[in-house]
């Protein structure tokens, strides 16, 4: 046999004939290679899975293997640490650590180098220890085999650096850290453990612990909010935390005032070259595919909060498929959270840095196609949605537009992206993309008309006014004014209204649009209802329907009559105002929310609760909280006039609570709850 005899393991080369060792055992050093932790703040969590799973480890027979990952600085190493020296008693026969240095400035560590130090940490001479990865893997499995000892693999960036550092038997524990999850470690057998960003009163408890408790106390709100700001991150914390403890003249709201500026906040986090969040980002940046990377800074331009395939597709202009895949990569690589339903965002501080290196790498054409793109989506689907909700909408929907299979689909999909489609407006606003602005803008109406976010909405329209002024865009004005009307009668804001749908009315009477003018009338019908002067209504809806039947819009004289109706029955004219309602009813056959706001008139002019009943099912059926409102108010009323002052109260005050969850004013319903008092 040549080879070497390294206490109880062999490392053969040639063999020939049978093995027969004559020395005594000597036994071999214990490996005692874990470095300090550091500071760990919480995370009592993460420590008790890391409990369980040990506590699992015998039963296993193997040695358990958990993939801790996250993004940068979020606290791997440091949770990993400290878990594995509280708990070194576990693990007697050694402890082994390994910095693979998967996201540093030179390459990552080849597992034969690991190996080659494992193997001299259980005294193994340099000169014993062989060249090739398959015979250090060969003489690092016997040294381990049946061992009870921890291994820290830290900062992994692959499987493939993991697995020939693996011990294959014994009675061990194995954690990794990385910015990867590192599926195929877990596909094979290992467990994977995110680890979040800290929450508020963590990271409150973390800057407690670098500055002290009385200079965070004294700046109990600044502390919070620069917390905040640092996104949780215990690397972003701990920068600003050692910029104030270096400058202890400085009041907390001075690094509050620099991580507030976008511009700034990256810069302000930084501390020494190996101690800011700029470069850790960066590491993980640089260790993306080209197409990954792409991604990656063109989503940091992203005017939207988060974002789905489909969208992501449409900033980066790839096909749908292909932008999941990246998607997938990039919350691999812990730079995206990924949200239920196939949804992502950034952290602040990570959006920040993909933004800041597309600056660097993308030229400001392609910076701003990309947004350019991103906004148009948003466009083509709210169009596509706004059909959905209302049909009967004029409005034109692009070919390969998103899909909505009925009203509430399209309903939900803008009140899941409001938020989104605000900022997508206002960042085409400042790119002066007015048109677009406005039509995306008028693309919400039924949002708003049947969820609401009256507050929202007021600003959101005025934002469509400002931009169609802006394109001197007289039409676009003229539908915009009526909308910020609408907003403010919702609001109960009636004179500031009234302004609003005079000026269209007035733009209206220059374009010399007879449908339009009509259009006026009724909406200021609809104020003089809100001022509970019905009579006055009435005028005005007949002045409407006048002029939609002289424009030839047949629709538009089903919904004036359906509003002629309502003013009659508040005026206490609810036999005149049947025929009208009825002739409303059959003709919104097409139109669901008119037809049924119909019947509830219907049923509120004839006292009918079946009726109004049947209109409530059909408005939740269409998720209009406001119709459902509008049905709820008009039982309660009838319920009034049946002498059941009970339910009419629980039933006004169930319309009330809906109203007040929109936003909207509650003027009519405050008046006759307080007549039940």
């Amino acid at each position: 046999m040549d080879g070497a005899v390294h206490g109880p393991a062999v490392q053969a080369r040639d063999v020939s004939g049978g093995i027969h060792i004559h020395q005594a055992s000597v036994p071999l050093p214990t490996p005692r290679q874990l470095p300090p932790a550091g500071l760990l703040i919480d995370r009592r969590e993460t420590l008790a899975f890391l409990d369980r799973v040990n506590g699992r480890r015998s039963a296993s027979g193997s040695p358990v293997v958990v993939v801790v990952s996250g993004p940068a600085g979020v606290g791997k190493t440091a949770l990993s640490l400290n878990w594995a020296h509280r708990n070194r008693d576990h693990f007697p026969d050694g402890q082994l650590y390994a910095d693979l240095r998967g996201h540093a400035t030179d390459p990552p560590v080849e597992p034969a180098e690991v190996l080659g130090l494992f193997i001299r940490a259980f005294g193994i001479a340099p000169d014993r220890i062989p060249g090739g990865l398959a015979e250090r893997a060969a003489l690092y499995q016997s040294l381990v085999n049946g061992r009870r000892i921890v291994v820290v693999l830290d900062d992994a960036i692959s499987a493939a650096q993991v697995r020939p550092l693996l011990p294959a038997s014994g009675d061990g524990m194995v954690l990794v850290t990385s910015r990867w999850r590192l599926a195929g470690l877990v596909v094979g057998g290992a467990r994977g453990l995110q680890v979040e960003r800290l929450g508020v009163d963590a990271a409150l408890d973390l800057l407690r612990h670098r500055l002290g408790d009385e200079r965070v106390g004294d700046e109990l709100a600044a502390a919070t909010e620069l917390v905040d700001l640092c996104a949780g991150v215990p690397l972003a914390v701990s920068v600003a935390a050692a910029r104030l403890a270096t400058r202890p003249r400085w009041p907390l709201t001075e690094m509050v005032a620099a991580l507030a500026q976008e511009s700034r906040r990256l810069s302000a986090l930084s501390v020494e070259d190996d101690m800011t969040i700029r470069a850790a980002l960066t590491l993980s940046y640089q260790n993306l595919a080209p197409d990954a990377a792409r991604l990656y800074r063109l989503l940091g331009l992203f005017p939207g909060g988060s974002f789905g395939g489909a969208a992501a597709a449409a900033a980066a202009g790839l096909p749908a498929e292909e932008s999941g895949r990246l998607l997938g990569v990039l919350a691999d690589a812990n730079l995206l959270d990924d949200l239920p339903g196939g949804e992502y965002r950034f952290h602040d501080l990570v959006r920040l840095h993909a933004r800041e290196t597309a600056e660097l790498e993308d030229s400001a054409a392609e910076r701003e196609e990309s947004v350019r793109r991103a906004v148009g989506w948003f466009l083509e689907t709210a169009r596509s949605a706004s059909r959905a909700a209302a049909p009967y909408r004029r409005i034109p929907v692009a070919a390969g537009a998103v899909e909505f299979a009925d009203a509430a689909g399209g309903l939900d999909w803008m009140d899941r992206e409001f938020r989104n489609l605000r900022t997508a407006a206002q960042a085409a606003f400042e790119r002066g993309w007015h048109e677009t602005v406005w039509q995306l803008v008028d693309a919400l109406w039924p949002l708003f008309l049947h969820r609401g976010f009256y507050a929202e909405r007021l600003e959101v329209d005025r934002l469509g006014l400002a931009a169609a002024r802006a394109a001197g865009d007289p039409v676009g004005t003229a539908k915009m004014l009526n909308r910020t009307g609408l907003s403010l009668k919702a609001l109960g804001r009636l004179d500031e209204a009234a302004a609003d749908f005079g000026r269209a009315l007035e733009i209206w009477r220059g374009l010399d649009n007879v449908d339009r003018v009509a259009e006026g009338y009724q909406r200021l019908g609809g104020l003089e209802l809100d001022r509970d002067r019905p009579e006055a209504a009435i005028r005005l809806f007949a002045e409407a329907i006048k002029g939609y039947q002289a424009a030839g819009g047949a629709r538009r004289v089903a919904l004036a009559r359906c509003d002629l109706g309502r003013a009659l029955v508040e005026g206490g004219r609810a036999e005149e105002a049947m025929p009208y309602l009825v002739a409303a009813y059959e003709a919104a056959e097409s139109d669901r929310y008119n037809r049924t706001r119909a019947l509830i008139l219907l049923g509120r002019a004839q006292g009918s609760e079946p009726d109004i009943n049947l209109g409530l099912q059909v408005m939740r059926e269409l998720g209009s909280a406001a119709g459902e409102a509008f049905a709820l108010q008009a039982l309660g009323e009838v319920a009034l006039r049946h002498g059941r002052p009970e339910d009419a109260r629980e039933l006004l005050g169930r319309a009330r609570q809906v109203l007040n969850g929109m936003g909207s004013a509650t003027t009519r319903l405050d008046r006759l709850l307080d007549q039940l008092e």
